[in-house]
């Protein structure tokens, strides 16, 4: 897993993993791109957002820190959370996930995972301003993404970036650059100094939760399907963007029961609502676009398997992919196949 209970065990913060419903999905995945799961007081979006109001409650969580991260498809309800409630989180993950209110059915969320949308930093913005009635200060945001990401298209992360730049009213230009390795960080300041975006791109990484499980004291999680070893550890990262080493707290060993939430103190320990970044499977949230892959970027992509991988990410049957294209050699290009894909699928015309 991605470490996040380990972390939280040692800094004295609170973790909820939130939990799909096979009657929502029947693959357990966060449904982030359908219209009534993603708006404000509706869905999957309030589910989560009452979770959060039943952690506060139950741990005395200080308001100002509540966080959420998730990855792929928990990284697309990531994105659903902070454009939604901009006002309950006061910062966000979002690895190898997609922006918000960039598809609304499954046509689009196909799309919108492989292909570049062109959509303008300010129609992307406007999505966001356009989910609820906040109008600032905005959540701090960290962005992740493989650089060899076959499942959600690196240039999606690009999307996610340009979205809350223009949200936080930044340049498109990073304010700097650096290198963590052989992976690269940008950061966003405003105008005051204070870091507002981080972005990472993890070099040579596929689809998954960039880990370092055998580095020294940075070591966190355990290595498998979609939790990589890559030698750069993003939930220590993350933490420290989210500055969880201020919360050290003794965490109580029996919940208290929840109460209506008035009055809640400010003063106690940081909430992170970590969606589809959980320690057990897929079942408990990981909400992935690919189940079962274990493939390095070293080896050679099959479009056939990212589509199937895709339907059950969806909670969709695996079409049949026809005779002509269930040959295709390992590099072919994954548009054409998922067109026809869909097309078995009943989802889309000829």
């Amino acid at each position: 897993g991605t470490g996040w209970s380990s972390l939280a065990d040692s800094l004295g913060f609170a973790v909820v993993y939130p939990q799909q419903q096979p009657a929502n999905n029947p693959k357990n995945c966060f449904s982030w791109f359908l219209p009534g799961d993603i708006a404000r007081g509706h869905g999957e979006a309030l589910s989560i957002r009452e979770m959060v109001e039943h952690a506060i409650a139950t741990f005395a969580a200080d308001r100002r820190k509540v966080f959420v991260t998730g990855l792929s498809a928990g990284g697309g309800m990531a994105s659903v959370m902070l454009a939604t409630y901009p006002e309950v989180f006061a910062g966000g993950a979002i690895i190898a996930g997609l922006p918000y209110g960039c598809a609304s059915n499954v046509q689009q969320a196909f799309e919108a995972m492989f292909t570049k949308q062109g959509h303008a930093a300010q129609a992307l913005g406007d999505r966001v301003r356009a989910a609820s009635r906040h109008r600032g200060p905005w959540p701090k945001i960290s962005v992740w993404h493989g650089a060899s990401d076959p499942i959600v298209k690196p240039f999606k992360g690009e999307d996610i970036i340009r979205q809350w730049t223009n949200v936080h009213g930044l340049s498109d230009s990073p304010s700097y650059q650096e290198s963590i390795g052989s992976h690269t960080r940008r950061i966003w300041n405003d105008a005051n100094g204070k870091v507002l975006i981080e972005a990472f791109s993890i070099s040579g990484m596929a689809h998954g939760v960039p880990l370092a499980t055998t580095t020294g004291g940075e070591s966190c999680g355990a290595a498998g399907a979609f939790f990589l070893d890559v030698g750069i550890s993003s939930t220590h990262h993350i933490a420290r963007f989210w500055r969880l080493h201020e919360s050290l707290v003794e965490m109580p060993h029996a919940a208290v029961p929840v109460s209506a939430p008035t009055q809640i103190p400010t003063d106690g320990r940081a909430i992170v609502i970590a969606g589809a970044a959980s320690e057990g499977s897929h079942s408990s949230a990981e909400a992935s676009f690919a189940e079962g892959e274990e493939r390095q970027t070293r080896y050679p992509l099959d479009p056939n398997d990212v589509i199937a991988a895709a339907f059950k990410a969806a909670g969709l049957p695996v079409p049949e992919i026809p005779k002509a294209l269930s040959g295709a050699t390992p590099r072919v290009a994954p548009g054409p196949i998922i067109a026809a894909a869909l097309k078995a699928a009943g989802l889309v015309q000829s």
